[in-house]
């Protein structure tokens, strides 16, 4: 299989942007994005279950070497990621035809971190009801209903959640975890080690604490995320060692910033028993960790003007260590006037001629 282009952005709507985009220019390329929690940093409050689904989705595409082209912000690159191996081990498939343990399912899907509910409605919910099981995978857009015969899977069809009508059926299930992280007795008992090891004073003064031992997911716990693990990954572990990365825009210019923005929101909300802090190295990448990942694979800088392309090639041999090796610069010119010429006897004949001398895709925009 092909490496993966993984795209880096100075931020997140350049990101969005060239996810939309990238597919008008190659339509079979598997394009993924992962998504940046949209919290500030140590929010007391969590991100969108939906945007953990995509999270989620997308590491394992990465992993499972189903994915062509990553983008990611710069931003949510500096932030930890789970193990990979905690990924692998909370994914499981429920396919067409093969005997359910429907208790033994329950408890996987509670390890896994999904929510026994009444009715089924968002990402990382299920329901039982007699021999049916409503279930809504992360990563997945739709529901789904497995319909049980005794002690084998039926049926399996996606669902719609308001009108709760079947839709077309499906072979099998990709069940990804429901969080970032694991909450079964072990991982309890781990995170409350680690927490007593990271933090002085009473724990049981910090709610955090309390919600973990019980079992909970407080708002706010994924800046926690060290606490449950013996070691996080980073976005590069992740990667096949063959992928290649692209830097663009100002990405060094956006991770100094951020720094300074974390650094302003540690030194405003830290000091409460509540929720104390875990300090900013054992959180996010600085940029010079960064820049040292980033040398295990080929790389790749698109820089905003030509001006700063050449700024860069300067930087070759500075000494610089973040300068990039091997720079290419990639040529690009202003259109010629295409203008229509409502004189003239063929008003679009310019544009013709560039068409005809063109060998690329060209995209036509008009005001509606």
């Amino acid at each position: 299989k092909a490496a993966p282009l993984v795209v880096i952005s100075a931020n997140a709507l350049e990101a969005q942007r060239l996810v939309a985009e990238i597919p008008f220019f190659a339509p079979d390329l598997r394009v993924h994005l992962l998504p940046d929690w949209e919290t500030l940093p140590y929010d007391q409050f969590s991100p969108h279950q939906d945007l953990i689904s995509e999270r989620l989705a997308t590491l394992h595409h990465v992993s499972s070497q189903s994915c062509d082209v990553l983008v990611v912000p710069v931003t949510t690159a500096l932030y930890p990621l789970p193990p990979v191996e905690y990924l692998a081990a909370y994914t499981f498939f429920l396919k067409r035809g093969e005997k359910l343990d429907l208790p033994g399912l329950r408890e996987q899907m509670t390890f896994a971190g999904y929510s026994h509910v009444q009715q089924v409605l968002s990402p990382g919910e299920f329901c039982v009801r007699g021999g049916i099981i409503d279930l809504f995978a992360m990563g997945s857009v739709l529901p789904y209903r497995i319909d049980l015969f005794d002690d084998e899977i039926e049926t399996i069809a996606t669902f719609d959640v308001d009108t709760q009508r079947t839709l077309y059926p499906v072979p099998e299930i990709r069940l990804l975890p429901a969080r970032e992280f694991p909450l079964d007795e072990k991982s309890q008992a781990h995170f409350r080690q680690r927490f007593r090891d990271s933090f002085e004073g009473d724990p049981s003064k910090s709610r955090i604490y309390k919600e973990v031992s019980r079992g909970n997911a407080p708002a706010g716990i994924e800046y926690y995320l060290p606490l449950f693990f013996e070691r996080t990954a980073t976005l590069f572990d992740y990667l096949p060692k063959k992928a290649t990365l692209c830097l663009h825009g100002k990405v060094d210019e956006a991770i100094q910033q951020f720094g300074v923005e974390a650094a302003s929101r540690y030194n405003l909300l830290r000091g409460d028993p509540q929720h104390p802090l875990l300090p900013l190295r054992e959180l996010f990448m600085d940029s010079e960790a960064f820049f040292i990942a980033l040398k295990a694979f080929a790389r790749l800088d698109i820089l905003p003007s030509p001006e700063e392309a050449l700024a860069a090639r300067s930087q070759q041999g500075s000494g610089n260590e973040n300068a990039p090796k091997n720079l290419a610069l990639c040529a690009t010119a202003a259109l010629p006037n295409i203008a229509v010429n409502r004189h003239a006897e063929i008003p679009t004949q310019a544009f013709a001629q560039f068409l005809e001398g063109f060998d690329g895709r060209t995209l036509l925009l008009a005001d509606s």
